[in-house]
């Protein structure tokens, strides 16, 4: 059995936290911030598990950037989030 590494954003929105993966573009949320990282973990278990019932999670995973021909236990992308920064940026002649 491999394991994935996935990247998980979260964002507060109003009273909700939003939990994000952008790896597999998968999304939920949750009243705390431990809530909305359990429920993104629950949504991206049953959208593995679908797409292998499927037959189509080798592709979801390939279109995902994951290279599935490693014999590494762990999959995980070349690319990896090294800063995170808001910015403000001008909007010209609004």
């Amino acid at each position: 059995m491999k394991n994935l590494v996935v990247t998980e954003e979260i964002w507060k929105e109003g009273n909700m936290y939003t939990a994000y993966c952008p790896e597999l573009d998968v999304v939920s949320c949750g009243r705390n911030i431990e809530e909305a990282q359990k429920n993104l973990l629950e949504v991206i278990e049953i959208h593995l598990e679908e797409s292998a019932k499927l037959g189509t999670l080798k592709s979801f995973l390939e279109d995902a950037g994951y290279d599935l021909n490693t014999s590494q236990p762990t999959l995980q992308l070349d690319k990896q989030v090294v800063a995170f920064s808001q910015r403000t940026v001008s909007l010209g002649g609004l």
